[in-house]
């Protein structure tokens, strides 16, 4: 009975020990569990307006691969929280837009935007290497999309896209087939060893991108738990090509033009920052790393530039396609139908106005297609060496500017890509090396015409192997297209100016007001409104002799700057002993004593006349503030009102100099005129003076900082302190600046030492307000060499206008013998 008792007392406690034990397991397992479990009740609790895969996207259930021209593609972007709204939104503003297909941003649990297709990946961090992000986001496009799009990207926040180049290239592949496309590669040498690949292995790079078929998707998505399970390295691009690998059955491509098609720049984050005109931009399908939003937009106007230099020609080989048929089937010239009550070129109501002449725009390529009609009619060819030398410029021998320059090699780079399109087949390549010389001319109804001799080195690596130099001429026609004209439903030009001129009353009454009374936060803050328009002006004048024209600029300073200005300094530094300038400064006091309110100053300075001295002395002198405006100005210069004006628009404190082009008069009396009036701005009367930079407004603060600290006082006698004083101003706005306007992916405090960098830009433009009256120009002999050039260069300009030298030369019997007895010996010779 005893043994009986202690029996089912142990098996009592044996069945609540296990029964404990059981529960303890259960209670366990279910703590353990409770976070994640947690998350799913979370990630179940669908917000309300949380949208389905597919209104994230744009697409509608019933749209598939066989009814939609617009499913061909899936884009996904991998991106972070941080870089949404920058370098995310710059993808969807510039290309993502235009994707044959859809694209969508993949980001960390959370990530939400209202102007973005954005999605969040449910327990996915903004970590990196972002591993897990990148196989959830293929997961994700196999869940909801398999069936929808033919082809899959995945792609990072700082690529860009080809959109139409894209769409060409997919559509030339067998999507049904399992493809993985990308640049191949397999480490770098510090890499080897380290990611786990075998010898016949390889991945592809992530950064330009990775295009998977359907079908490679279909295989691959269902196992990527396992990928995520067995990670061999911390470079989520080798796991996806290992797991690609390992249950597609396919390498990425082993193809040597993929470098060239999806394009990785080794410079990091000064990729893509300078030129853009580069064959490996024109001709890539994606392009990384774009590591700025502000270069995102910048690579994505010159790649829409490039489709409408496309379209305009494609236009225009229309043109010449129609001409070329019309001919074939006798269609008059003037004629605009092909039949009666048929347009040749027809044109659709209410569309966009195009002016052009379909028989200008379809004539073909043709150096002789303009034909003149009378000696004036001829165009004149410039020649093209080291310099340019052009009879249209107001220097015959001068620098080959900017923009020729860049049109030149625009055209040229152009060339050489055409005829080395096929050098892969034809074994050979033919590089550019130099420009010898060449010829250009500008017809306004045809166009450009370009002949260039060209050095070209020929290297043929195929068969027998050589490399020659060769020269060629090139002809080159760069045609006109049409001018397409946009057209306002109101007066766009007078409602703009009535907004101004009503502007223009409200703020002069608002300052008027603040004159007596404090009115904060009504006039409006910012530098260049503000401070600009109401800054004053110090006038700097440095004179040594010369009465007359000194009484004549002072009367003209009076009626303008005092009369009607009313908000300008005069400072005058006159060269010369007490006796010379007696005259100049009683013509100073008859001034100040009609105006007694101005501040009209003088600095003496008994030396020979230097205007660098001049030029320092007054910008350091204690008559002119900080804030002040320094109009830098000569004796014979008159001027308005509206000069005045310009100097406060294009003169801004920190930032730009005024550098404005004067129209200097010729000599007078060599086209029998005693005088030529200051308001006659004809290529007769004289002409807009390029090389002269004495005329100068800038801000005291800016000549006295530091970088430029003022002029040379070394130059004495007449000109070079304008050019010494310009190169300090470029130099000036050459400083590295190396910071970029802040984005979300840029934090404040970037480079902030570089950001306060003094950078003064130069602003130049033509001002006929601003006239030079002619006077005899002599020039020493003591001079320094290049004074004294500069000066002779002067002299000559100053004579008369091309055609009036011209017609000089030949009114002369002794010149017109010269020219023929030279040309005799010349075919002698």
């Amino acid at each position: 009975m005893i043994m009986t008792k202690n029996s089912m007392t142990k098996r009592k406690t044996i069945i609540f020990a296990c029964f404990g034990i059981a529960i303890g397991l259960c209670i366990g397992t279910v703590l353990k569990n409770y976070r994640a479990l947690e998350i799913v009740k979370r990630c179940n609790l669908k917000p309300n307006n949380q949208k389905n895969p597919f209104e994230i996207i744009g697409l509608k259930p019933e749209d598939t691969i066989q009814n939609s021209q617009k499913n061909l593609v899936f884009v996904g972007v991998m991106t972070a929280k941080n870089f949404i709204e920058g370098r995310a939104k710059a993808v969807y503003d510039t290309w993502g837009k235009e994707v044959p297909g859809r694209i969508a941003f993949f980001s960390s649990e959370g990530s939400f935007s209202e102007e973005l297709p954005v999605v969040g990946l449910k327990n996915v961090d903004d970590r990196y290497p972002p591993q897990k992000k990148s196989f959830m986001m293929l997961y994700y496009m196999y869940e909801n999309f398999i069936d929808k799009f033919e082809w899959f990207i995945r792609a990072d926040d700082d690529v860009y896209i080809e959109p139409q180049k894209l769409e060409k290239f997919l559509r030339s592949i067998d999507s049904s087939k399992p493809q993985f496309i990308g640049q191949a590669g397999k480490g770098n040498s510090e890499e080897f060893g380290l990611l786990s690949l075998e010898f016949d292995e390889n991945f592809c790079m992530g950064g330009p991108g990775v295009i998977l078929s359907s079908e490679t998707l279909r295989r691959v998505a269902p196992h990527i738990p396992t990928c995520l399970k067995n990670l061999y390295s911390t470079h989520e691009d080798v796991e996806v090509g290992r797991c690609v690998q390992k249950f597609a059955g396919i390498p990425c491509t082993w193809n040597y033009e993929m470098q060239y098609i999806l394009r990785h720049n080794s410079s990091g984050r000064a990729a893509f920052t300078g030129k853009l005109k580069r064959k490996e931009i024109h001709n890539a399908i994606s392009l990384h790393p774009i590591k700025q939003a502000p270069l995102m937009y910048r690579l994505h106007s010159y790649i829409q530039g490039l489709k409408a230099e496309e379209m305009r020609q494609e236009s225009l080989m229309l043109h010449r396609d129609i001409r070329r048929m019309a001919k074939f089937l006798e269609i008059p010239d003037d004629s605009k139908y092909l039949v009666p009550g048929i347009t040749l070129i027809p044109e659709e109501e209410n569309s966009k106005r195009h002016v052009e002449d379909h028989n200008i725009l379809g004539i073909s390529p043709d150096l002789n297609k303009y034909v003149p009609k009378t000696k004036e009619d001829l165009l004149e060819w410039s020649f093209i060496a080291r310099g340019l030398y052009s009879i249209e410029h107001a220097n015959p021998k001068h620098k080959i500017d900017s923009a020729t320059r860049e049109g030149l090699e625009d055209v040229i780079t152009e060339v050489m890509e055409n005829i080395n399109n096929y050098s892969r087949q034809r074994g050979r390549v033919i590089e550019f090396r130099e420009l010898l010389y060449g010829y250009t001319r500008l017809n306004t109804l045809h166009g450009q015409d370009l002949i260039l001799d060209l050095l070209l080195i020929y290297k043929k690596y195929r068969g027998k192997k050589m490399t020659v130099p060769v020269r060629r001429h090139l002809y080159v026609q760069r045609a006109f297209t049409g001018i397409f004209v946009k057209e306002f439903e109101e007066d766009f030009y007078n409602t703009t100016v009535q907004r101004s001129f009503f502007k223009q009353i409200l703020n002069q009454g608002v300052e008027k007001l603040s004159n007596h009374f404090s009115l904060p936060g009504i006039l409006p803050s910012s530098r260049t409104s503000s401070v600009g328009a109401n800054s004053k002006i110090v006038f700097v004048l440095p004179i040594a002799g010369r009465l007359s024209t000194f009484k004549r600029f002072l009367d003209t300073y009076e009626k303008v700057s005092i009369a009607e200005d009313k908000n300008c300094d005069l400072l005058v530094v006159i060269f010369g002993s007490p006796d010379e300038i007696r005259e100049h400064l009683e013509l100073l006091q008859q001034l100040k004593s009609r105006n007694i309110y101005q501040q009209i100053n003088y600095i003496q300075r008994q030396e020979d006349f230097s205007r660098g001295v001049a030029l320092d002395t007054a910008a350091r002198s204690s008559y002119i503030q900080d804030d002040n405006i320094i109009l830098f100005i000569d004796v014979d210069m008159v001027f308005k009102l509206e000069t005045l004006q310009r100097i406060r628009m294009n003169t801004i404190q920190g930032s730009q100099v005024y550098l404005p082009i004067v129209f200097s008069q010729y000599d007078p009396k060599r086209q029998h005129q005693e005088y030529i009036s200051p308001d006659e701005i004809t290529n007769e009367s004289g002409y807009f003076r390029q090389f002269g930079f004495g005329i100068c407004a800038i801000y005291k603060s800016d000549i006295m900082d530091e970088s430029i600290n003022g002029f040379d006082k070394d130059i004495t006698g007449w000109g070079l302190e304008d050019v010494k004083f310009l190169e300090k101003i470029v130099k000036n706005g050459h400083q590295q600046n190396s910071f970029m306007v802040n984005t979300a992916e840029v934090s404040e405090d970037y480079n902030a030492k570089a950001s306060q960098l003094r950078r003064l830009s130069i602003f130049r433009a033509p001002d006929p307000s601003l006239v030079h009256i002619y006077h005899d120009i002599s020039c020493d002999v003591n001079l320094e060499v290049a004074q004294y050039n500069m000066c002779l260069g002067t002299k000559a300009n100053s004579l008369g206008s091309t055609k009036l030298m011209e017609n000089l030369f030949f009114e002369s019997v002794d010149n017109m013998e010269f020219i023929k007895e030279f040309n005799r010996r010349k075919e002698v010779r």
